[in-house]
């Protein structure tokens, strides 16, 4: 049996995928933690998943597309996206958005992720 892992999130990698897209994250067997920073006007193109996505605005706001719908979510809201859901974002303000995958994005892990470094 694997005993639990202590992280401190402010020690781990920040990642600059772009002048207005940063992340920090921890992986675990079956999920993923990120913290997203994005300055107003940030866009995170249309992509999809095999992971279930959830996203915490903890400061901000962003519109999100998905399935033919248009979801603004402010500070406190909290939007589930399932498995290869077609989504993108759009930052309307300086934005801390928190996010948890399962299972873990493996295309970030890979390094497959340059849609984000757009």
């Amino acid at each position: 049996m694997e005993a639990p892992k202590l992280y401190h999130f402010d020690a781990m990698p920040f990642e600059e995928m772009n002048e207005l897209v940063s992340r920090r994250y921890i992986v675990g067997k079956n999920g993923m933690l990120v913290h997203f920073y994005l300055k107003k006007g940030a866009v995170i193109p249309e992509h999809h998943h095999v992971s279930e996505q959830i996203t915490y605005i903890l400061k901000g706001s962003v519109k999100v597309f998905s399935a033919g719908k248009e979801y603004h979510l402010k500070a406190g809201d909290v939007l589930v996206i399932p498995p290869n859901q077609p989504h993108r974002f759009l930052a309307l303000e300086d934005t801390i958005d928190i996010d948890i995958f399962s299972p873990p994005r493996e295309d970030w892990l890979r390094g497959d992720d340059s849609y984000l470094k757009k």
